[in-house]
């Protein structure tokens, strides 16, 4: 597999070198930079080995992706169908498990590259599927990626789970609740202005028993929703229109929250009071009593009706 210089003949040099590029997550682009741009690298590394700058062709729409499966890697499945038409004559990637963590996908890869007369080349060498020592090694790296994929989820699973036994898990809150000091407490956010403008939303559904109504009552109203992004402590304060194209997604995600929202609100003690009116306008803080929610009104209707 080492023995570069005997596989690479004219008729490689003559199609074009791919590098593939892949992070399995938004986090690891973000953070593990080194890996990202050891990647990057490998185009010198084609140029290298004989294939000239403009022959490299630079595959990294699939960053943030998971390599478990193709079925969302755009930039995978472009590779493949140009090794399939016989326009690639290497493949160049960090490891196996860059180009895929799935049996299935990484020996159709295999399978493609062996009839099409394309190379393979990773850290420890350049390979040819063709061959059947040279097909042996990869086909055991795509296999122990796969394994190595499972061990790691099985170890988070197990962990999660003995935590969960415990009664120690915390996951993150829909808007409007937050973690108690208690094992397992759940109590409602201590921003009056957040549990009031979440209570105006099932008031108004009580009144117009309608989801839509109530997402115009409140852009009429000029009323800013809470936001908690990311399942943080801070809350941001949003005024969305019913016309942005985000609309539609933001309205089921909020009014999902809201439901879930219902759930602890009713078990919720007398002695917690929250004012039931909604706020207006973005406030200056959200932090508790930073400032009081607006008392809650009872407005028209609005003018258009029915979902």
């Amino acid at each position: 597999m080492t023995d570069i210089t005997n596989k690479i003949g004219p008729s490689h040099l003559q199609r074009t070198a791919f590098v593939y590029i892949r992070q399995s997550s938004a986090s690891q682009v973000e953070h593990n930079r080194e890996s990202t741009q050891r990647q990057y690298a490998l185009a010198q590394r084609a140029t290298a080995l004989g294939w000239s700058a403009q022959q490299v062709s630079v595959i990294d729409e699939d960053l943030g992706l998971s390599g478990a499966s193709a079925a969302h890697r755009g930039g995978f499945a472009r590779m493949t169908a140009e090794v399939a038409l016989g326009h690639v004559g290497i493949i160049l990637g960090l490891e196996v498990s860059r180009l895929a963590r799935n049996n299935s996908d990484w020996y159709r890869l295999l399978d493609l590259c062996s009839i099409t007369d394309t190379l393979i080349g990773d850290a420890d060498g350049v390979c040819n599927p063709a061959l059947f020592n040279d097909r042996l090694l990869p086909g055991l790296k795509g296999t122990m990626s796969e394994a190595e994929l499972h061990i790691l989820r099985a170890r988070l699973d197990g962990g999660i789970r003995n935590k969960a036994a415990r009664g120690e898990l915390r996951r993150g809150l829909p808007t409007g609740l937050v973690w108690g000091e208690a094992d397992g407490e759940v109590r409602l956010h201590p921003d009056e202005a957040v549990v009031g403008a979440l209570r105006a939303v099932f008031e108004r559904f009580a009144e117009f028993g309608s989801a839509r109504r109530v997402w115009l009552w409140f852009h009429a109203e000029s009323l800013s929703f809470p936001l908690q992004l990311n399942h943080t402590a801070q809350i941001r304060w949003s005024i969305s229109r019913p016309s942005t194209p985000a609309a539609p997604l933001l309205r089921l995600t909020r009014l999902n929250a809201c439901f879930r929202f219902s759930r602890v609100s009713a078990a919720a003690s007398s002695a917690d009071p929250v004012s039931s009116g909604p706020r207006r306008g973005p406030p200056a803080s959200s932090q508790a009593g930073s400032r009081p929610a607006s008392p809650s009104t009872t407005p028209s209707r609005p003018a258009r009706a029915g979902f």
